[in-house]
């Protein structure tokens, strides 16, 4: 199963985060022509990770 990017909005809560810089500039890149925000790819790509870990990891 390939990563898709999705436009969604869910209910959301703040929670402060530090990336490390060339990792911002990677993502910030990648949304820059699918027309999602930084929030919403993080969140992606955690959901799919969570998703697509091993069951050892539960």
């Amino acid at each position: 199963m390939s990563f898709q990017l999705k436009q969604d909005r869910k209910e959301t809560e703040n929670k402060t985060i530090r990336f490390p810089v060339p990792l911002i500039e990677q993502i910030e890149n990648t949304i820059k022509y699918n027309n999602v925000s930084f929030s919403s790819f993080v969140i992606q790509a955690c959901e799919y990770a969570l998703k697509n870990m091993s069951d050892n990891n539960e």
